[in-house]
């Protein structure tokens, strides 16, 4: 059962063939075994999680199952949950428990499902491959030599690994794609505004979107499901966001009349040799499914990284301001004054990363700056956002790599901001078009995943699931989990 789908193991609940309680025990047993060799979580109460699946299966035995019913699931150590610590993977936050859940928390709740606890990540979602977190870097099983990407690696890593079988990330740049690309599973950002980010602790409020990471396109959708919908409560939440049937929008097995982009920019010289091969290898299969590849152009996509690290850390800078030692967050000992507190507190409490994107910010909102950094910034975004727009006038999905590289060396890029910035190259455009993406496996390269991702015009989530479930049909790939720890 460990490397069974979501949607296998609700199946077998349904039948009565397994106790929310067994399957438990089940993922508890592994993270025990596990998680010391890949510290996927940073947080976990076993014993609330099996009160939990206890709870499960006597509200299934009393009302019959929810949409989620007795399914386990972890979450990035980003959203806030009453029972139990929300730290960001940062010590500014030690030991921090939230007041209240966050929306999305309510809603898996709501629909049954067990909490199993807190995965590790980059701090506060800053960087891109968990190496930035104050619990320790987290490591990819299918070599853990190397990252599980980020900065929902804890997530992607424990997915993959089989300890538990989804986890919700978050993606504000790339942080639920690229994760899921390098570690060989399912990740799905939906458009900005599909889910509430009330009691998400906020990076950059115009780009985080919360999302599913899982083993299957068809478990992604199960967890949107329960996830998606108006929040009154949050003021980016879209209210009359269209609709969508996301479990039937996984039903294809073929890709007849679909006219799939291919925009000359994401296949470009440097990327991994491997890494292109797998690609041309995937969109042969899709035209053997029936569709129509058509070379497209987004003109402004070499802009993407440059405006993405303008607007980013601008709001970085903003959000995280509220993190002063007076309210919340870690004191320093003995401050001299109220200027050595809030200094030394924040100096102590942030991380390297975390301080660059601060000072990043700053600078650019900064008086005399904020013309020529962050308003030029917020104009190329436009025009990123009209190339995707004038993409989809003819065309009904776009594929591309979701990384150029495959997992790299825990290690290898730390010392070198600019070249881990580039992990994200071709997950960026998304998050600032606020537009849908789903990466996927196609292949491997010496061993290591690599990642198919779709684009969709913003609430079209649909049509990224009916590809992606199409290519999945046709394939292998999400049948081939790593082999770590084995079954059980």
């Amino acid at each position: 059962m460990p490397f069974s789908t979501l949607s296998e193991i609700k199946d077998r609940l349904d039948a009565g063939e397994a106790t929310a309680v067994a399957v438990a025990k089940i993922y508890l047993d592994r993270i025990a075994a596990f998680n010391g060799d890949l510290n996927a979580f940073v947080d976990i109460n076993p014993a609330h999680v099996l009160e939990q699946a206890e709870a499960s299966d006597a509200y299934r035995a009393k009302h019959g199952a929810r949409a989620l019913e007795g399914l386990p699931i972890a979450v990035k150590d980003i959203f806030c949950t009453q029972d139990g610590p929300t730290q960001c993977c940062s010590n500014i936050l030690k030991d921090f428990h939230a007041p209240y859940d966050a929306h999305v928390i309510t809603r898996l709740k709501e629909a049954g499902a067990v909490l199993v606890g807190k995965t590790n990540m980059d701090e506060f979602a800053m960087g891109s491959s968990t190496e930035t977190s104050a619990f320790g870097p987290c490591r990819n099983p299918w070599d853990i030599e190397r990252i599980p990407g980020g900065s929902s690696g804890g997530s992607a890593s424990a997915v993959a690994a089989a300890l538990t079988p989804a986890a919700l990330g978050t993606d504000t740049g790339g942080s639920i794609r690229q994760p899921a690309s390098v570690c060989g599973i399912t990740g799905l950002k939906p458009t900005y505004g599909r889910v509430s980010r009330r009691g998400i602790i906020a990076f950059a409020s115009s780009l985080d979107q919360a999302g599913p990471m899982t083993r299957s396109v068809k478990d992604a959708a199960m967890i949107a499901a329960a996830i998606s919908g108006h929040d009154s409560m949050d003021s980016t939440s879209v209210p009359d966001a269209p609709a969508i049937d996301w479990l039937g929008a996984c039903d294809k097995t073929d890709m007849k009349g679909l006219r799939i982009g291919k925009p000359k920019e994401y296949f470009v010289d440097g990327m991994d040799t491997g890494v292109r091969a797998a690609m041309d290898t995937a969109l042969a299969e899709c035209e053997a499914l029936g569709a129509e590849i058509v070379d497209i152009s987004l003109p402004h996509t070499d802009a993407a990284v440059a405006a993405y690290y303008v607007i980013a850390p601008s709001e970085a800078s903003a959000n995280l301001s509220r993190y002063d030692a007076v309210r919340f967050g870690h004191r320093c000992d003995n401050p001299d004054d109220l200027t050595d507190m809030y200094t030394r507190s924040r100096d102590e409490g942030f991380g390297t990363e975390v301080k660059r994107r601060i000072l990043t910010g700053t600078f650019a909102l900064s008086s005399g700056y904020y013309d020529a950094y962050y308003i030029k910034a917020q104009q190329v975004r436009t025009l990123i956002r009209q190339d995707f727009i004038d993409a989809f006038k003819t065309i009904d999905v776009i594929a591309t790599p979701t990384s150029p590289v495959t997992a790299f060396k825990l290690g290898e890029k730390t010392d070198d901001p600019l070249t881990m910035y580039l992990s994200d190259i071709f997950t960026i455009a998304l998050n600032l078009a606020g537009l849908p993406g789903l990466s996927q496996p196609c292949g491997f390269v010496d061993g290591l995943p690599v990642g198919l991702q779709w684009i969709a015009p913003a609430w079209r989530e649909d049509q990224i699931l009916n590809a992606a479930s199409a290519y999945e049909s046709a394939t292998d790939w999400v049948k081939a989990p790593v082999n770590f720890g084995g079954e059980t």
